[in-house]
């Protein structure tokens, strides 16, 4: 009854009205929480040069992120460029992703230059924080500055043509328009500012993060991840042919680093440390071969040499070098054994550094070999094979001056008179002696056998009537 005059007096409508305007938002957002908590972002990182290991870990990451459900990925780029090969990798998988890729040119300082351009032209949306820039995106092996031409004329992005192809024989110009035509391509894909891609690739040019999103050559513009994801989120992508609309706002991100795997790929594939495994190997080896049975060199030396060979398949080698290499370290030990009046010694220190300077056939950032580190090694290899393996090899051939072999032919001195047994000093020290000639005291005697404690020795004035 008392629900009935409620009704009827119109307070019960009133009721119910409020309580589904109360209700109504906190639903809203239980459904926006809902659609953010399905949304899984995953953010992989390029840091440094662009290297075999960079790519393990981002063609790794890209399996698993598909096979963990996630949604989207952002690709966190902050590289001075690298190897060909790499970034290829790199980008075959960004265009083969069934999942959105963000490239994000962060934090503010970052840049994608030369292998970032093309990976960040790859992803599917362009973005980059403030105060970053990208470009510069020429071959490294092509650049050379008077070839260049108009280096300091900033770029516009309104005349490509203008832009002279550098100079050079054919193998370049072949190298540069392929590289012309991947970015093209790659531009064109996505949308982007093609023309602009052609200056990177001809003359080196690049752009601050502002003029990049004037020009279209990003598609925007996002302070740190949490301003990305907001400006993400309604977005629509084409992957693989389909349309995606972007549910990022609020979504979860989870950061992948590098494993273990990932971090001893990235550290044996860096060309120091597969230069100074390949010597620590190569001497090894030599070592075990000059002191037989020693095995602790020979054991260290194949590990290192096998790990060096497995670096330098994953990196751009000149087996050149490596020949050039071997052949100084064997002229150096040459020079040990065979005297050449140097001859051998300073052939051996040429092949070593000429073979050290070209071993890794790349100019990209972060893939030379150090300067320093080659004299370095020069100068050691050449002081060990040359001067302490020579010298240790010239010991062998001198007289003993210690132990049993040492006492016989040794000169003593008769501490009495016998003929058959008595004592005599040798080296300061009191021994038994026997004879078969007589000895009188004070007489030198010479040892010519040792039969445990007791010396066998005969009268020097004896030999020299003999």
């Amino acid at each position: 009854m008392r629900i009935f005059k409620l009704w009827r007096s119109g307070a019960f409508l009133r009721m119910v009205i409020f309580t589904v305007i109360a209700w109504l938002p906190v639903q809203h957002f239980a459904l926006a929480d809902q659609r953010a908590s399905a949304w899984t972002v995953w953010q992989l990182d390029i840091d440094g040069a662009v290297g075999p290991a960079t790519s393990n870990y981002i063609l790794r990451n890209f399996d698993r992120a598909v096979e963990k459900g996630a949604k989207i990925i952002i690709l966190r780029i902050d590289t001075p460029g690298g190897l060909d090969t790499s970034m290829r990798e790199i980008i075959k998988k960004i265009i083969a992703s069934p999942l959105p890729v963000v490239g994000y040119v962060a934090p503010s300082g970052a840049r994608a230059a030369s292998a970032g351009t093309y990976i960040l032209y790859a992803c599917h949306i362009a973005a980059m924080a403030p105060a970053t820039n990208l470009g510069a995106a020429t071959p490294v092996q092509l650049l050379d500055i008077g070839s260049l031409p108009d280096q300091g004329r900033p770029m516009d992005g309104k005349n490509p043509a203008k832009a002279a192809t550098p100079t050079g024989d054919a193998m370049k110009e072949k190298i540069i328009n392929d590289a012309i035509a991947y970015i093209r391509g790659l531009a064109t894909m996505r949308g982007r500012n093609a023309d602009w891609a052609e200056q990177a690739v001809r003359v080196a040019a690049s752009l601050p993060a502002e003029e990049a999103l004037k020009l279209h050559v990003i598609d925007l513009i996002a302070a740190n991840n949490a301003d990305l994801l907001d400006k993400l989120d309604g977005l629509k992508v084409n992957v693989l042919g389909k349309e995606t609309v972007l549910q990022t706002r609020g979504a979860a991100v989870d950061d992948i680093v590098p494993d273990w795997r990932s971090n001893l790929l990235a550290v044996i594939s860096n060309p120091n440390i597969a230069y100074i495994l390949l010597l620590i190997g190569l001497f090894g080896i030599v070592v075990e071969f000059t002191h037989p049975g020693a095995v602790a060199p020979g054991t260290i030396g194949v590990i290192c040499l096998l790990l060096a060979l497995y670096s330098f398949q994953l990196l751009p080698v000149n087996y050149a070098g490596i020949a050039l290499i071997v052949l100084g370290l064997g002229l150096m030990v040459a020079e040990a054994f065979v005297p050449s009046f140097g001859i051998l010694g300073i052939g051996g220190i040429s092949a070593f550094v000429f073979g050290s300077v070209v071993l890794i056939d790349s100019d990209a950032p972060g893939f030379g070999i150090n300067r320093g580190l080659i004299g370095g090694f020069a100068l050691s290899s050449a002081a060990f094979f040359i001067f302490a393996l020579g010298m240790l090899l010239k010991s062998r051939h001198r007289p003993l001056v210690s132990g049993r072999e040492e006492l016989l032919g040794s000169i003593g001195e008769a501490m009495e008179d016998f003929a058959e047994t008595g004592r005599v000093r040798v080296h300061s020290e009191t021994w038994n002696a026997q004879t078969n000639h007589a000895v009188h005291k004070k007489d030198k005697v010479r040892i010519i056998g040792l039969d445990g404690l007791l010396l066998t020795v005969t009268p020097c004035q004896t030999e020299e009537k003999q």
